[in-house]
C-alpha cells in the first residue's frame, strides 16, 4: 500500500513540501489534493476547504518541477495522459492539469495532486458480503467514491472472483511500470488510461471476468458498455455523483439502466470528517 502523503510531498517544490511537513498532524492525515495555480498562494484542500500553505503565489519553475520529477522530464512518453488532463505518479498520486493544450509543459497554469489513500475499513460490515449483484456507490465529488470501491474490487479478488477494473484516470489501482501500487488482490486484472466503454469491453472479451469495475459513469458510452456488459451475467461494481438514491432516479441519464434493472441497489456515502455508509435500494 502506497503512503500517498509522502508520495505527494515527494513531488512538491522544496518550499511547500517543508511548510506541509510542518503542518499539524490531524492536517496532514485530512489532506485530500494540493492545489498549485500559477500567480496564486498554493493550497491544501482539506475537508472540503483549501488552507493556504504560503501567501507567496505559485511560478512556472515551481510547476515545471513538479512535472519534472512526475515524470522523470519524459515528456514525450506522457503526452497522450497530459493532453487529457490528467497524470499518475508513483505512489499512487494523481496530477489533474491544466493549461493551453495546444502548447507543451510550459502553458501549463494549474495542477492539482490528489493524495492517494487506501482504507481496508471503508465501509466494513456493509460490504463484508457483496454478493453477485451489481452495485453501485454514490456521493457528491469528493465523497469517497473511489476508496470505496478499491476495497470493494479488493474484497472481491480475495474471494477469489475474477475482477476486470477499468481504471481510466489511473486513479484507483494507480498502475506503476505495470504493477498496481495498491493492493487489490491477486484476481484482478487492470486496463488503465484507456477510456472506460472501451476498457469494459475489452476486460470482457480477454478476461473473462466475473465482476467488472469502473468509477465515475455519466457518459452515454460508459452506461451503454455497463449495460451491455450486464447483460451477459458480469457484475458490476460502478460509481456515481449524486446525494442519495433519490437524486440518482431523477437523473434521466440513468433511466435506462435503472429500469433494465442493472443496478438494484447502492451505497450512499455521506460525511466529511467520518463518513457513513448506508444501503439503498435504486
Amino acid at each position: 500500500m502506497p503512503d500517498g502523503w509522502s508520495a505527494a510531498l515527494h513531488l512538491l517544490p522544496e518550499d511547500l513540501r517543508r511548510r506541509a511537513l510542518a503542518l499539524p498532524e490531524p492536517v496532514q492525515t485530512s489532506g485530500e489534493e494540493f492545489r498549485l495555480r500559477r500567480g496564486r498562494p498554493p493550497t491544501l484542500l482539506v475537508r472540503g476547504a483549501e488552507r493556504r500553505l504560503r501567501e507567496a503565489p505559485v511560478d512556472a519553475s515551481e510547476l515545471r518541477g513538479v512535472l519534472d520529477r512526475a515524470t522523470g522530464s519524459s515528456y514525450h512518453a506522457v503526452r497522450e495522459e497530459l493532453r487529457r488532463g490528467f497524470l499518475g505518479a508513483e505512489g499512487g498520486v494523481r496530477l489533474g492539469v491544466c493549461g493551453d493544450a495546444r502548447a507543451d509543459v510550459e502553458a501549463v497554469s494549474s495542477l492539482c495532486l490528489r493524495i492517494p489513500r487506501q482504507i481496508p475499513e471503508a465501509g466494513a460490515g456493509l460490504l463484508d458480503a457483496p454478493g453477485d449483484e451489481s452495485l453501485l456507490i454514490l456521493s457528491p465529488p469528493g465523497g469517497g467514491k473511489t476508496t470505496l470501491l478499491r476495497e470493494l474490487v479488493r474484497r472481491s479478488a480475495r474471494r477469489g472472483r475474477r475482477v476486470g477494473l477499468a481504471d481510466e484516470r489511473g486513479e484507483v489501482a494507480a498502475v506503476w511500470r505495470g504493477a498496481p501500487q495498491f493492493e487489490l488482490g491477486e484476481s484482478t486484472d487492470v486496463v488503465s488510461f484507456l477510456p472506460k466503454a472501451e476498457a469494459v469491453l475489452l476486460l470482457l472479451r480477454a478476461m473473462n471476468p466475473q465482476v467488472i469495475a469502473l468509477d465515475e459513469i455519466s457518459d452515454p458510452a460508459d452506461l451503454e458498455a455497463v449495460r451491455r456488459v450486464a447483460g451477459c451475467g458480469v457484475t458490476i461494481f460502478a460509481t456515481a455523483h449524486a446525494a442519495s438514491a433519490a437524486a440518482l432516479r431523477a437523473m434521466p441519464r440513468y433511466r435506462e439502466l435503472l429500469e433494465a434493472g442493472v443496478f438494484r441497489r447502492a451505497v450512499v456515502i455521506s460525511g466529511t470528517d467520518r463518513r457513513s455508509y448506508r444501503l439503498e435500494m435504486l
